[in-house]
């Protein structure tokens, strides 16, 4: 290396040398031929040495070593952009049981939490020791009733017989008869208040309206039953999914939009569709809210985590490129190719319009085509006609 570069350091020398010679007005015109000549030749020594040093000087021939890339043919495929949001799991049947008659002391209790409960199912009993006098009373009275309706009605059949044979008056007749009507309507009215008298019984009797299971029991014999969440059931067999989706994506997320449902504490995903897209925009969290319907199943629960991804775009045949090889200047966005020219690879820049991105995909609208070669590693500092390769020992 250093005998190169004392070559070259002579043969500057000798070149400086002759032009001082030649700017020299001493010089005749009789030697410019051999000064001529001898330049000639210090320009072959000098295209020689540059030789030489290209070949033992590896850095003087980056500029011309082709830069190592990787490149990806493009293939048109079918691009999808979901909306990614996080939702949870709820049932469409949750039923948080009351008494029918008010609120009452538990006499007895049937359910504990986590129990399976059917429609139907007593679950708990309130004291009735009210009812049941009012009952007692009631039947008594009806007793008294029917008794003073026989009475009289035979009045009535008597009078009736001796108005016959046209002994006593008609106001007999007509007094008695009232009686007997007045005595009905009393046992009609005893009647239906004993059957209300009943069903009020009835009401310490609490029942479940709905299949499922005994979520909370929050309540114990003796204590007042109030019915505020004291004992929920909760239906598995019908569950949904509820997101809220922010309110950009109003007009894309409608009913019947297709979602996939990821739960990621059982690794597992669901297709499904949006059964309800809510139109009121909530204003704290400028979103609304989507429910999508999923089939019954043992490992799904009532506030389980999901992940829900909405379609909300997709096209067949679209020219995809992966997102990190987009590049932008002050021209605009552009993506670098690769093309062969003169049976060498050149990098080329290609100016694209881009339209969706999702996950590493980006949708490319127009600037590349099928069958381009993407230059997706090694981009970041390549030039428009750069020399590159994709061999590693280039």
């Amino acid at each position: 290396m250093q005998t190169t570069n004392m070559k070259y350091t002579l043969i500057m020398s000798a070149l400086l040398m002759l032009a001082a010679c030649g700017n020299s007005s001493k010089e005749g015109n009789a030697n410019l031929n051999d000064k001529k000549a001898k330049l000639e030749k210090l320009k072959e020594e000098q295209k020689t040495l540059e030789e030489e040093i290209a070949k033992l000087d590896t850095a003087s021939g980056k500029a011309d070593k082709a830069k190592l890339v990787t490149v990806e043919a493009i293939a048109p495929v079918s691009f999808t952009h979901y909306i990614d949001l996080q939702g949870k799991v709820e049932s469409e049947n949750i039923s948080f049981v009351t008494p029918r008659g008010g609120p009452g002391q538990v006499r007895a209790l049937y359910v504990k939490r986590g129990d399976n409960v059917k429609k139907g199912q007593l679950l708990l009993k309130l004291d009735d020791a009210i009812t049941r006098q009012s009952l007692r009373a009631a039947e008594q009275g009806l007793e008294t009733i029917r008794t003073r309706l026989a009475y009289a009605q035979n009045l009535y059949q008597k009078q009736k017989n001796l108005w016959d044979q046209q002994i006593g008056t008609e106001v007999q007749l007509i007094t008695a008869k009232n009686n007997v009507e007045l005595a009905e309507n009393e046992l009609k009215n005893a009647q239906e208040q004993i059957k209300v008298t009943k069903e009020q019984q009835g009401f310490s009797n609490v029942y479940s309206d709905v299949n499922g299971v005994a979520d909370n029991v929050d309540i114990r014999v003796g204590e007042q039953f109030t019915g505020m969440g004291q004992i929920k059931i909760v239906n598995t067999s019908n569950l949904k999914v509820t997101a809220q989706v922010p309110e950009n994506y109003l007009e894309r997320v409608k009913q019947g939009s297709i979602v996939k449902v990821s739960f990621p504490d059982i690794n597992r995903t669901i297709d499904a569709k949006v059964s309800v897209a809510g139109r009121l925009i909530d204003p704290n969290s400028r979103s609304f809210f989507i429910e999508a319907k999923i089939p019954s199943n043992k490992d799904f629960r009532p506030n389980q985590i999901a992940l829900v991804k909405i379609q909300d775009y997709t096209i067949n045949n679209s020219i995809t490129a992966p997102v990190n090889t987009l590049q932008s200047d002050e021209k605009g966005k552009f993506i670098m190719t690769a093309a062969k020219e003169n049976g060498k690879m050149i990098a080329r820049k290609r100016v694209v319009t881009i339209g969706e991105f999702y996950d590493d995909k980006l949708e490319i609208k127009s600037g590349l085509k099928a069958g381009d070669l993407v230059v997706t590693d090694g981009f970041q500092s390549l030039y428009d006609g750069q020399l590159i390769t994709t061999e590693a020992n280039q």
